[in-house]
């Protein structure tokens, strides 16, 4: 976790009762930085989902009380070294697909639309702006949540990529809508049909990074954002609030495409969750070679 020094060194965590998020205030640049740290897999556990959401309501209160410090920036980022999310709970997923259970099916395909929601919406709030900080490999939903932020910084060599298809599915919370919108949605059809893990370099010049920087170099970009934004905040804040309109995240647009994902899931066959099973263990085994120091691809 030798990213998190530069924080570390300088803020302290808040005392929460997060177990699987840490998070930081930085009130000096008025930022909120929160470090995903799920177990026994970086991926988006139950207990993640209700963290982020939980957290994203302590910083909008914040926002709101005019006796608190303010905060202009929201930063989700990882505390896995070399990953920062490697999306749905597959294990999970295998499981309720095998009890033929829609309905926790469709719970939890909402439980992951809340927090991505919120942040795509800057909590809604109009002066916020939420970043997304990608140290690591970025993958399915886990790609999801980084797109959701209103801006990507991404540390070059990282990987980004919806293996879904792979076990004939898709990313049914979010790619299409964030991803079309950023690179349009052509390319974006194409990007997900592929199963390819993309580099950051490569989703930059696609578009679907905004600001692509050194290994190690995370944190220091998102300052050296904040501080190039501050002589145009303004007119930058007016400008996406402009995009918004023209180009809007709807609510009932991600749900309405969460529940075609549920109905596509329970359609899979054993070859399909064995291929799905298959994933599970090899980003297990990325997991404990991340935590070695080792470097590892996840390949299809």
């Amino acid at each position: 976790m030798a990213h998190l020094q530069a924080i570390r060194t300088t803020l302290q965590p808040q005392q929460n009762d997060y177990s699987q998020l840490t998070t930081y205030y930085d009130e000096h640049n008025q930022v909120a930085w929160g470090y995903m740290n799920a177990a026994p897999r970086p991926c988006f556990t139950g207990t993640l989902l209700r963290e982020i959401v939980d957290w994203f309501g302590d910083v909008a209160r914040r926002v709101d009380d005019p006796e608190c410090a303010d905060v202009n920036y929201v930063v989700v980022a990882s505390g896995h070294p070399g990953i920062y999310n490697l999306g749905g709970d597959l294990n999970l997923f295998r499981q309720l697909i095998e009890a033929r259970d829609r309905e926790n099916l469709c719970k939890y395909a909402q439980a992951c639309i809340r927090p991505l929601f919120l942040n795509a919406l800057h909590l809604n709030r109009p002066n916020l702006k939420t970043i997304t900080l990608v140290q690591g490999d970025a993958l399915g939903g886990g790609f999801e949540c980084a797109l959701s932020g209103n801006i990507l910084i991404a540390e070059r060599g990282t990987k980004m990529g919806f293996p879904e298809i792979l076990f004939n599915l898709f990313p049914g919370m979010g790619a299409m809508t964030l991803l079309g919108r950023k690179i349009g949605y052509t390319k974006a059809e194409k990007v997900i049909l592929s199963g390819k893990l993309y580099t950051a370099e490569e989703m930059y010049e696609l578009g679907a990074v905004d600001v692509l920087v050194d290994p190690g170099s995370g944190e220091q970009a998102v300052y050296d954002f904040i501080r190039k934004e501050a002589r145009q905040r303004n007119g930058a804040l007016a400008l996406r609030a402009a995009r918004e309109l023209s180009q809007p995240i709807a609510h009932d647009e991600l749900m309405r495409i969460a529940e075609i994902w549920v109905d596509a899931a329970l359609r899979l066959e054993s070859k399909d969750l064995r291929m799905m099973e298959r994933l599970v263990m090899r980003q297990t085994g990325k997991v404990e070679t991340a935590n070695s120091g080792d470097s590892v691809v996840l390949s299809a």
